[in-house]
């Protein structure tokens, strides 16, 4: 593999899907489809789709099939890498790990597609990733607290409906089980802990990152300013411009889902959600 991978980095629920989709638009850019999950000891044959979807007129059709996250094909390189209890570090790799992600990775970028693009959500896995890939590039997604919370809430299959007991986030801290305590264990108080934890392993993890090589985008400016975030974004990943992303890009209509959690959300409820993430919401310039 000639070029380091990039990695998407997500808490889940922060548009980090629309965003990876459209930067595998890009010509030069690769990823794991399906394909990967249903043969993860083969991952030769990602490659051969990768080149299917530069042949003419044919390979629009290839170029079609979404990027996905494929974690059966990470658990088969990495034991527990998809819900670890807590986050994977860099004293969490071993030789045999290791050297089967290289080995995998390597073989799937094609001679024009050199940059592999992988998303990730839930923890972060910085630690462990760049003990793997020293050289390699992160783009953090991230989005409001609030809109995140109110998310993870919209759907059936958040685990923190079986309480902390039964998600991937590990016992609670004192002073969050505390927090959840007081607020009656109240899913949304839960909800709201849940980025913070992720937000303190994410910072936590890019301790050993050198600036250069981590990117912060916002899920605001994407949906209101996708041109300039994407400028940015191909100048990090080192990749010129091209007239086939730019109009992709164009035709893509994007729409910030952030006011959801006010009209989703009781007063109270809000008022729940707002106290227990003010702190971090200002850090983050959210307040």
């Amino acid at each position: 593999m000639e070029q380091p991978p990039l990695f998407i980095i997500s808490s889940g629920r922060a548009g980090s899907t629309i965003f990876h989709r459209i930067l595998c638009e890009h010509p030069s850019v690769s990823w794991l489809t399906a394909l990967a999950d249903k043969y993860p000891g083969r991952p030769g044959l990602q490659r051969k789709f990768m080149g299917a979807v530069d042949i003419p007129v044919a390979g629009r059709v290839f170029s079609k099939i979404y990027p996905e996250e494929c974690y059966t094909f990470w658990e088969y390189l990495v034991p527990g890498f998809r819900r670890p209890c807590r986050d994977l570090r860099d004293d969490d790799v071993t030789v045999r790990n290791a050297n089967r992600v290289r080995e995998a990775l390597r073989s799937i970028p094609t001679v024009s597609r050199p940059l592999l693009s992988l998303k990730l959500t839930g923890w972060p896995r910085i630690g462990m990733l760049n003990e793997i890939f020293p050289d390699a590039r992160f783009i953090h997604v991230i989005r409001d607290g609030r809109g995140v919370a109110n998310s993870f809430l919209a759907v059936p299959w958040w685990l923190g409906w079986g309480g902390p007991e039964k998600w991937r986030w590990g016992p609670l801290s004192p002073e969050h089980l505390l927090e959840w305590e007081e607020n009656d264990k109240s899913f949304v108080a839960l909800a709201a802990i849940q980025w913070k934890i992720y937000l303190n392993a994410y910072e936590s993890s890019i301790q050993s990152i050198a600036p250069e090589r981590l990117l912060e985008v916002r899920y605001e400016d994407l949906c209101n300013q996708k041109e300039e975030v994407f400028s940015t974004v191909l100048d990090f990943c080192n990749l010129e411009n091209s007239s086939r992303f730019t109009r992709a890009l164009t035709k893509i209509k994007l729409h910030s889902e952030d006011a959801k959690w006010r009209r989703d959300l009781k007063p109270h409820q809000q008022a729940i959600l707002e106290q227990s993430l003010e702190s971090y919401l200002r850090k983050y310039r959210y307040a």
